[in-house]
C-alpha cells in the first residue's frame, strides 16, 4: 500500500527544525507554569477554641479528725490493765488504763511519814520558841539564845512546807499511773498491750474527737496564690459521682519536710465522710478566659523576636506565620493569651517542619 504523496514525501530539514522548535516551546511553557504553581503541601490542621476556665487540680489526702491526741503515761512501768478497745467511744476524764510501778506506793508514804515527822517538831519548836520569850522577858536566857530558838522554828517549818510539796508531788506521779481520756471521742490506735513496759512518754494509744474532721494535702507553693482561710473547695471520695464542698481551714507559710509542698488543710461537715477515708481536694488554677491551640501547633518563630513563639494559620487554601503569647499549659493544649488568633481559626499541627509562610497546602480530614 502506498502513501499519499504529501506523506511520503520526505521532510525538509528546516521544517524539523521548525517542529522541533514548537515542541521545546510548548515544554518551557508547561514548565514555567509548573515552576509558578509550586504542589500543595500535606498536613493537618485543628480549630482554634475557647476555654472558659481551668479545671481543678486535684491533690490526694486522708481523712482525720480535727482533734486527736496520742496519749501517754508521764512515769514508766507495766501496763496493768485497758478498758476500751479500738472504735470504743469514750467520754472526757474516763479511766483507759491503768500503770503498775512498785516504786510510787512507798515513795508516796515516806513523803508521808516525812511530812508528819516534820510537822511533829515544828510543834515542839514553836512551843520551845513561846518558852524561850517568857524566859527572856524575865531575863533568864540571853538574846543570843532566843533567837537561836526562832531560827530552829523557822527551819522546822520551811522543812514542813518542803515536805508538803513532795507529798503533793509523789500523789500526782501515783495519779499518772491512770490514763484518762482529755476530751470526749473514739479510739483510733493502741500501740501497748497488758503487760508490756511502757517507758515515761511513750504513746500508749490514739484518741479523736467525735465532732469535726479535716484533711491535710501538700500542693505546689505557686498555687497558695488567691487562697484563703474559709474559701470553699471541691472533694471527691471516688464513691460519690458529685463532689463534695470543704472549707479550707489552714494554710502553711512553710514547705513541708524540707519538699517544696505546702501543706493546706480543709475542714469538712460529719456527715460527708469518715476518718480514714481517701479524699481528692480540687484546687482551681485560676486560667484565665481565652483561646486554646494543640501544643503540636506551637513553633518557635525566628522571624520576629528572639525566643517569640507562633502557630500557622490556614486561610484560603494558604499558611501565614502568626506570632502568639502562650499564657499557660492544660494537658496537650496551650492557652494563649492576646488576640492574635480567632475561635475557629484553623492551625496547623501536623506537616509544620516542610511549610513555609504563603506555602499552599492540602488539608487532610
Amino acid at each position: 500500500m502506498s502513501l499519499p504523496y504529501e506523506f511520503s514525501r520526505p521532510l525538509s530539514l528546516a521544517a524539523i527544525a521548525a517542529l522541533l522548535m514548537a515542541l521545546a516551546g510548548c515544554e518551557s511553557e508547561g514548565l514555567v507554569q509548573a515552576a509558578d504553581q509550586p504542589p500543595a503541601v500535606v498536613v493537618r490542621a485543628a480549630p482554634v477554641v475557647a476555654t472558659a476556665s481551668a479545671e481543678p487540680l486535684r491533690f490526694a489526702g486522708v481523712v482525720r479528725a480535727r482533734q486527736r491526741a496520742q496519749l501517754t503515761f508521764q512515769v514508766g512501768g507495766v501496763l496493768q490493765r485497758r478498758s476500751v478497745e479500738i472504735g470504743q467511744a469514750v467520754e472526757q476524764g474516763e479511766v483507759m488504763a491503768t500503770l503498775y510501778n512498785p516504786e510510787l506506793e512507798p515513795a508516796r508514804n515516806a513523803s508521808r511519814a516525812r511530812l508528819e515527822e516534820l510537822k511533829a517538831q515544828a510543834a515542839q519548836a514553836e512551843r520551845e520558841a513561846r518558852r524561850s520569850d517568857q524566859l527572856f522577858e524575865r531575863g533568864v536566857i540571853s538574846a543570843q539564845q532566843r533567837e537561836q530558838q526562832q531560827a530552829r522554828l523557822n527551819a522546822l517549818q520551811a522543812g514542813v512546807d518542803s515536805a508538803r510539796a513532795a507529798l503533793v508531788q509523789t500523789e500526782q506521779l501515783r495519779s499518772e499511773t491512770r490514763l484518762r481520756a482529755p476530751f470526749a471521742g473514739r479510739i483510733e490506735a493502741l500501740m501497748v498491750e497488758p503487760g508490756e513496759f511502757v517507758a515515761p512518754g511513750q504513746a500508749v494509744m490514739e484518741l479523736a474527737a467525735a465532732e469535726g474532721l479535716e484533711v491535710e494535702v501538700l500542693i505546689p507553693g505557686h498555687m497558695l496564690e488567691g487562697l484563703s482561710v474559709g474559701q470553699q473547695v471541691p472533694l471527691w471520695d471516688g464513691l460519690r459521682d458529685t463532689p463534695l464542698v470543704g472549707q479550707i481551714s489552714e494554710i502553711g507559710q512553710g514547705s513541708s519536710r524540707g519538699s517544696a509542698l505546702y501543706p493546706l488543710v480543709v475542714a469538712l461537715d460529719q456527715q460527708a465522710a469518715r476518718s480514714g477515708d481517701a479524699l481528692e481536694v480540687g484546687i482551681g488554677q485560676f486560667a484565665e478566659t481565652g483561646l486554646s491551640v494543640p501544643m503540636a501547633a506551637v513553633m518557635r518563630s525566628f522571624a520576629g523576636a528572639q525566643g517569640s513563639l507562633a502557630v500557622f494559620r490556614v486561610t484560603d487554601g494558604k499558611v501565614e506565620r502568626v506570632p502568639i503569647e502562650v499564657a499557660g499549659l492544660r494537658g496537650e493544649w496551650a492557652t494563649l493569651r492576646g488576640d492574635s488568633l480567632q475561635e475557629g481559626d484553623m492551625v496547623v499541627y501536623a506537616g509544620l517542619t516542610r511549610l513555609s509562610a504563603g506555602d499552599a497546602v492540602e488539608l487532610l480530614p
